[in-house]
C-alpha cells in the first residue's frame, strides 16, 4: 500500500481556527509570514494556506466588506486589475493551461469567510484532477507553499510589479 502525506493538512483539520478575519489581519504580517504575493493601493493577492491546487491565490480588497456590489468604483477597478495581475504571475511562474476564477458571496454559497469578499484565482491543468478528491476526499498538493510564494515572487517581479 502506498501512502500520501500532506502534513501541512492536520495543522488545519486539528488546530484551533483563527479569531477575526485574516483578510484583515494577514496584509499587517510581513509578505513572506503572510504568503502575500501582491499589494496594491486597495487590493492584495495571498496565497490560500489550504489550496484547491497548487498556486491557488485569493485576490481581496483591504477593506472588509462581504459584499462586492458595496466596492467602491475605483477597488472593482482595481480588483479588475489585479486578477490580470494572479493570472499573469501564476501564468510566469507555473505554465497552467487555464484558469477557474470565482467568489462565494455568503455562507450559504461556500464562502468560508463570508464577512470578507474576496477571489479565488485556481491554475488548472490537463489531468490536474483524480480520483482522490472523490474517492477519498484528499487533494494532492505537490509543492510547498512557500516554495510556491518564492516562484511567484520572482515572477511578479519579471512581469514589472
Amino acid at each position: 500500500m502506498e501512502h500520501l502525506w500532506a502534513p501541512w493538512r492536520m495543522s488545519y483539520v486539528t488546530g484551533e481556527k483563527p479569531e477575526g478575519c485574516i483578510f484583515c489581519a494577514k496584509p499587517a504580517l510581513p509578505d513572506d509570514e503572510a504568503l502575500i504575493v501582491y499589494r496594491g493601493e486597495l487590493i492584495f493577492i495571498m496565497l490560500n494556506t489550504f489550496p484547491y491546487n497548487t498556486g491557488h491565490l485569493l485576490v481581496a480588497p483591504y477593506r472588509h466588506i462581504a459584499d462586492p456590489l458595496d466596492l467602491e468604483p475605483q477597488e472593482g477597478g482595481e480588483l479588475m486589475y489585479a486578477l490580470r495581475v494572479a493570472m499573469e504571475t501564476l501564468g510566469l511562474a507555473m505554465r497552467p493551461e487555464g484558469f477557474n476564477i470565482g467568489a462565494n458571496v455568503g455562507a450559504v454559497s461556500g464562502a468560508g469567510f463570508a464577512d470578507h469578499m474576496h477571489v479565488h484565482v485556481v491554475p488548472r491543468w490537463g489531468g490536474d484532477t483524480n480520483f482522490m478528491a472523490v474517492t477519498a476526499q484528499v487533494r494532492i498538493v505537490p509543492e510547498a507553499l512557500a516554495e510556491t510564494h518564492r516562484k511567484l515572487k520572482v515572477a511578479l517581479a519579471q512581469r514589472g510589479q
